[in-house]
């Protein structure tokens, strides 16, 4: 029976990595040779393989294959599109109200350093992961985007496919952007006399 997971640890230098499987349960151990005369992995792969319990009663991978991706060759996937895209129209719409003083001007730059801030540190994250080192704390990513950079952490998360499966951990995501947003709404309509309120 052939089981269907994706690569979500990779170290190439000592040639071995986790499968976290599709369906949930502990990772599966997977050793390069397990990949056959194929290219060799990358991380982040999506691969069907045969589960098997070594020597060692690890649950392990053997006759390990790579999952044709559907979409055209050469092509992004459509959510590393529309990510930037609806940041993008986020930005304009911020951009657009501080134009016509419905926004102080420090809000879109505030949104701008958070969003580049929470990129870098989805970035940091990916590249731990890979090579299994301290992890940035899920908390951390969170916190980011409910102080404003939930529009970098977007484009991370479909840019470097990085935290864009885990449904824990989307559905909080969803849920800063949603209080986020909503905090914006409540201060553009109360003029800014909540954050002062806040304040004090």
């Amino acid at each position: 029976m052939r089981y269907q997971g994706r690569l979500t640890t990779w170290n190439d230098d000592r040639g071995f990595g986790f499968i976290t499987p599709n369906g949930g349960g502990p990772r599966v151990f997977v050793h390069r040779n397990d990949f056959g005369a194929g290219r060799r992995p990358r991380g982040d792969e999506l691969v069907t393989y045969e589960l098997v319990v070594d020597d060692r009663q690890r649950h392990t991978a053997r006759s390990v294959q790579y999952v044709a991706r559907s979409r055209t060759r050469g092509l992004p996937a459509m959510g590393a599109i529309l990510a930037p895209a609806l940041a993008a129209v986020f930005f304009a719409f911020l951009l657009g109200a501080a134009a016509r003083g419905a926004l102080p001007w420090l809000v879109p730059a505030w949104y701008a350093l958070l969003s580049v801030l929470a990129f870098v540190a989805y970035r940091i994250d990916k590249a731990a992961a890979v090579r299994r080192s301290w992890r940035t704390p899920e908390k951390t990513l969170h916190a980011l985007a409910l102080a404003g950079g939930w529009p970098g952490a977007l484009v991370a998360q479909r840019w470097l496919r990085h935290k864009s499966t885990k449904r824990s951990f989307l559905v909080t995501f969803v849920v800063t952007v949603a209080l986020n947003l909503g905090l914006l709404i409540w201060l553009q309509r109360t003029g800014w006399t909540g954050l002062q309120a806040l304040l004090h």
